[in-house]
């Protein structure tokens, strides 16, 4: 069962229309990103997510040698970096 109304999936529905139009218009206007440019944002993204998640591992070593906790919070630590590391990229890709 669909809870939205009528008048609230019209609005979602006209805002993805534009912004798939702005993004058209774009295109014709710039012209195709290069395979640099591509490659460049593959590796940008790559980063975006590996650094969070060695921060969270390193920091979670330190502190399950701290603690003597076994993997409780590189485990829980490399969670948190994977996840963050994801939405900074999809945040990213979202702005482009």
């Amino acid at each position: 069962m669909n809870t939205m109304s009528p008048n609230r999936e019209n609005h979602k529905m006209h805002r993805a229309v534009r912004l798939r139009q702005r993004r058209v218009e774009r295109g014709r206007r710039e012209g195709e990103r290069t395979i640099w440019q591509n490659l460049s944002m593959v590796g940008a993204l790559g980063w975006l997510i590996v650094t969070p998640t060695l921060l969270g591992v390193l920091l979670g070593r330190w502190l399950d040698r701290t603690f003597a906790s076994g993997i409780f919070f590189s485990g829980a630590l490399i969670f948190l970096g994977v996840s963050l590391g994801c939405y900074l990229a999809w945040q990213r890709v979202k702005k482009e």
